[in-house]
């Protein structure tokens, strides 16, 4: 499905009005600026508040690409006991680990030792309303 926006030639300012305030240039597809592989891609709906600390709400949507790999620090959906949570991805030394978010890695999760828990994705975009 392809979703067309208008998209607006100015950027905007957080001070004075631009004077070219109703020049809309062309048409924007937000397909092409949020998905680079559609057949991997999918939105996938957040519950729950436990990555609030990096910026992730409940009822958020999350831009889900399943054919990257991820990097240190990455948001990921994993696959717990065939239900899809998200994590954040740490990887330290040898060992890889999942989080909730914090740098302090006190709820870590190990990956090693749990091999049952797999990475389903790596989040790409969060959108959420203001």
């Amino acid at each position: 499905m392809k979703l067309i926006l208008p998209f607006h030639v100015s950027k905007v300012g957080a001070g004075f009005p631009s004077p070219a305030t109703d020049y809309v240039e062309d048409d924007i597809d937000l397909n092409s600026h949020l998905i680079k592989n559609i057949p991997s891609t999918f939105l996938i709906r957040v519950q729950g508040k436990s990555m609030n600390n990096i910026g992730i709400r409940d009822g958020d949507l999350l831009v889900v690409d399943r054919s990257l790999n991820p990097k240190n620090f990455s948001t990921v959906i994993v696959n717990v006991n065939e239900e899809l949570v998200v994590k954040s991805f740490v990887k330290e030394k040898n060992e890889s680990f999942l989080t909730s978010g914090s740098k302090n890695l006190k709820d870590k999760i190990n990956l090693t030792e749990n091999p049952e828990i797999f990475i389903w994705g790596v989040v790409t975009y969060v959108i959420h309303a203001l």
